[in-house]
């Protein structure tokens, strides 16, 4: 009768704890739920770093404009280049063309135009939301397919982000309490 009862605690005591039977269990993670992290991660979300709207925040566009004179990219350079490959990105994700692109990447930075720099932000701003929506939105074969693209430009825009904030420091126009604590 013992071991009954000892069995019968056992399997109530597994089954109790069971993540079926935890309604607060998360779903293991999926590529899309890993892509989507990641790219908001960059975009608005703060995580492990400072993520893109925060980085180019409150910014006017002569802060933007501004180089330590050393031959390193602005903050209006940085930005410019991450929308334009994340717009190129987006197209040839969604079967566009994308803008023309003669090969030369120096063009991906030094077509900023100060007067724009309003523009430029919400120019970046809308480009993460799109390619995030691409995420949400494509079926499973298409996004398999796209998994290494997204992933690198999740990759390249935490770089880039990475850089604008530096750029921020020597600048000293960054708030340190808008950094990760």
């Amino acid at each position: 009768m013992k071991s009954i009862i000892a069995v019968t605690v056992v399997l109530f005591t597994f089954c109790a704890l069971s993540p079926a039977q935890d309604k607060t269990a998360k779903a293991p993670p999926t590529l899309r739920s890993i892509l989507l992290e990641q790219l908001k991660t960059t975009h608005n979300a703060k995580d492990w770093f400072v993520d893109a709207n925060t980085a180019v925040a409150g910014l006017t566009p002569e802060q933007a404009s501004w180089t330590d004179g050393k031959g390193n990219h602005s903050v209006g350079q940085l930005t410019y280049h991450i929308v334009f490959w994340n717009q190129q990105v987006l197209a040839k994700l969604k079967g566009e063309t994308p803008a023309k692109f003669d090969g030369n990447n120096d063009e991906t930075f030094n077509n900023f135009d100060a007067k724009k720099w309003t523009a430029t932000v919400q120019q970046l701003d809308q480009v993460m939301k799109d390619i995030e929506q691409f995420v949400e939105t494509a079926d499973d074969q298409k996004l398999a397919a796209a998994a290494s693209t997204l992933a690198h430009v999740g990759t390249h825009n935490a770089y880039h982000v990475g850089q604008i904030v530096y750029v921020r420091k020597e600048q000293g126009s960054w708030d340190p309490e808008k950094g990760v604590k």
